[in-house]
């Protein structure tokens, strides 16, 4: 090696001086890097905290998205500052964005923008040149949301040689008539409102801040008039939900104003979900909310009256109750294993604890199942359970009823082992009927843009209001199921309300029918 070295003063000293820069800069690049460890490892352990740390330290999962974007942005402030001082890393940090970033969407409009040289001269000799090729690339861009005012003209015809006869085309049906808004126009609001939990008060100010002044108890009437046109689709959605062999049903809290006591009262949404796609079934997914002032089994009984079939569900008294006052098996329930992990994961989560960590791995092998046989037929589902879970689960039955006998009767472990045996035939239908799933998430996820909503509004100004607010998320939820734009979907729904759609003819307006023949036409 020394042997390669110059022998010429100058040419050692350049030389050294450039390992000493070389040194430098891989010195700077360690203690940003190590820097910027430290800032991530500092939120990654608030992040920690707030996932596994003491219940008033937690965050709910949306809170944690939130938290985890700002890592995700840290990262790439990190990544910009980067990529001014160092453009050859700038470069290979572009070529490796390319390869992960995957194409756009064929179906969104393509704008050509070609850059011409200034000069097309060749620099040597000043002849004409030619394209030999070029360079594409791709960006994402957007249009943001443009008002626009629609003028309709209809035009009055009469005869030259009579006085008698004057022609004109009718008047369009709207919406409300008399009224400023397109159907595209309020099907926007409560898009808005329902899909994407924007409050009518903050719709309105961004209005404003297109100069066009409309007030939130405008744009509240709107979605008045809107639920009360959909209402008959939402009603007869919720009846076809309910011919489902196998439904899920969950309940969440719902404030709603009580102007007499002047504060709020506790209302409850029920949410009845319908997904086969886990077994291969054939009807759609879809969902039907319905709000009621309770959460005792008067208002179970009258979300379920005369169902028959499985029901999917934790295990809240009233369940039962509707099941026992349905008679002669009827109503057959499979609750929900989520649930009881969830009992066994709280109890984990404090400290050691060998019961419930046990309890989990357990529960986790029968979830590890469950993934392999998703998508397959509900024959096939249950010849896998009866030969693969059932052993599993006997197995943790009786492992349960040896624990119980060994911890204090008192002890929080004693009642979630009681919980389990108690609900332990419904835990176990799942082994015997390969279309019920392994837990209640199908229900739970169609819950969480209701919470969504309540942390937004705060709460429903009236039951009737909670009642449209059940009736609109219903369509709106059931065309997210189904990968429809509820955008689309509400627009031309509600026009052909308006124009008088028969109600014998309610079930071609159903999101997964509407699609259908959405896409029957752009076919022919």
């Amino acid at each position: 090696m020394a042997d390669q070295l110059p022998t010429d003063v100058d040419a050692l000293q350049a030389l050294l001086a450039a390992a000493l820069a070389e040194r430098d800069a891989a010195v700077a690049e360690r203690d940003q890097a190590l820097s910027q460890n430290d800032r991530l490892r500092h939120l990654l352990r608030q992040l920690q905290r707030a996932q596994f740390g003491r219940r008033s330290e937690k965050l709910d999962r949306e809170q944690l998205l939130l938290a985890l974007e700002d890592v995700e942005q840290a990262v790439a402030v990190t990544e910009a500052a980067e990529d001014k001082n160092d453009p050859a890393g700038a470069r290979t940090r572009a070529d490796q964005r390319r390869r992960r970033r995957g194409a756009l969407p064929e179906h969104l409009p393509h704008v050509d923008v070609t850059i011409e040289p200034e000069d097309t001269s060749c620099p040597c000799c000043g002849a004409s040149m030619h394209v030999i090729g070029e360079e594409t690339s791709q960006r994402l861009d957007v249009i943001p949301a443009q008002f626009r005012v629609i003028r309709t003209h209809r035009p009055k015809y009469a005869c030259r040689a009579c006085t008698d006869a004057v022609v004109q085309a009718p008047a369009p049906e709207r919406l409300i008539t008399g009224g400023l808004p397109t159907e595209a126009m309020v099907a926007h609001v409560l898009v808005c409102k329902y899909a994407w939990h924007l409050p009518l008060y903050r719709q309105s100010q961004m209005l404003l801040a297109q100069g066009i002044d409309i007030k939130r108890a405008v744009l509240a009437f709107w979605v008045g008039y809107a639920a009360a046109e959909l209402e008959p689709l939402w009603r007869r959605l919720r009846e076809l939900v309910l011919t489902a062999g196998k439904i899920a049903v969950d309940e969440t809290t719902a404030p709603v104003l009580d102007p007499g006591r002047g504060r709020t009262k506790k209302g409850f949404f029920w949410a009845v979900a319908r997904d086969d796609r886990s077994w291969g079934g054939t009807d759609p997914p879809a969902v039907a909310y319905t709000y009621a002032p309770g959460r005792g089994a008067v208002h179970a009984l009258k979300l379920l009256d005369g169902y028959r079939g499985i029901v999917q569900c934790d295990g809240y008294t009233v369940y039962k109750n509707v099941a026992d006052g349905a008679g002669d098996e009827a109503i057959t329930l499979a609750f929900c294993w989520a649930h009881l992990r969830r009992r066994f994961f709280e109890i984990a989560e404090g400290g050691p604890a060998p019961i419930a960590s046990d309890a989990l791995e357990r529960i986790a092998a029968l979830y590890a199942i469950e993934k392999t046989i998703r998508g397959r037929s509900a024959d096939e589902r249950r010849a896998v359970r009866q030969e693969r879970s059932k052993p599993l689960v006997l197995a943790l039955g009786a492992w349960l009823e040896q624990q119980l006998a060994r911890v204090s009767a008192k002890a929080t472990i004693a009642k979630h082992i009681r919980y389990a045996l108690n609900h332990w035939d419904g835990l176990a239908r799942f082994l015997n009927d390969g279309r019920i799933e392994l837990d209640t998430n199908i229900v739970e996820r169609s819950i969480r843009p209701i919470i969504l909503n309540r942390k937004n509004a705060l709460f429903a100004g009236h039951d009737e209001g909670a009642e449209n607010w059940a009736c609109i998320a219903s369509l709106i939820e059931t065309c997210k199921l189904n990968s429809i734009d509820p955008q689309a979907y509400l627009t031309d729904v509600l026009t052909k309300l308006v124009n008088l759609w028969p109600a014998s003819r309610l079930d071609e307006l159903m999101p997964w029918a509407w699609a259908a023949e959405q896409s029957r036409s752009l076919a022919a």
